[in-house]
């Protein structure tokens, strides 16, 4: 999701539909930095429509994204899902990969929020494939930590204790021997039990 650039059909860059559209974007921005959540939704509502009205599929998606945070934000977990779940089809039609996974991480939150801990736990373990198929042991880590917090909320300490093991052996493989022996100690600690 680039910050909205070219139009999708024959808009002209400067056509006031276009200049309105990003105006209300960028003021929902402004809002948004100065704290003012209920402005900010407006103007990336109106934002959203104008993009929409112009088939800015770019436009449409950054203001999706904004307005799912701020609902994300509010803790309105069914909305936010669907702003996010309205930016990820525009994604994956335009095989945005770096987004689509910016989007992953939004929809573990909203899962978590929704109290759906399986889908937030498949949504990690699609990210785990990416990270590991893509070397990335630091994005790795982190996802295991969180489907670890995941496991620990569906009363799953096995699990957990599994994610950190995971972990470990991660840190393992790079010769960190002191941090993979203190997350192996975690995860026993779990699996006896204790937190």
């Amino acid at each position: 999701m680039k910050e909205p650039e070219e139009p999708r059909q024959e808009i002209a860059e400067d056509s006031e539909e276009k200049k309105q559209a990003q105006a209300d974007f960028d003021q929902g921005k402004v809002f948004l930095d100065a704290g003012d959540v209920t402005l900010a939704a407006a103007a990336f509502h109106n934002a959203l429509i104008g993009y929409d009205q112009l088939n800015d599929l770019n436009g449409v998606a950054n203001a999706a994204v904004k307005l799912g945070d701020i609902c994300l934000a509010r803790e309105e977990y069914a909305p936010a899902l669907s702003h996010f779940e309205r930016a990820d089809a525009i994604c994956a039609k335009e095989q945005d990969l770096s987004s689509i996974l910016f989007l992953k991480k939004k929809f573990i939150k909203v899962r978590v929020g929704l109290k759906q801990f399986q889908e937030a736990a498949a949504v990690c373990m699609d990210l785990l494939d990416i990270y590991s198929g893509n070397n990335n042991p630091d994005g790795a880590v982190k996802i295991l930590d969180t489907l670890k917090d995941i496991y620990l909320q569906m009363g799953e300490p096995g699990k957990a204790a599994d994610a950190l093991r995971t972990v470990a052996s991660i840190h393992t493989s790079f010769g960190h021997k002191r941090t993979a022996e203190s997350v192996r100690a975690q995860a026993d600690a779990l699996e006896s039990g204790r937190r």
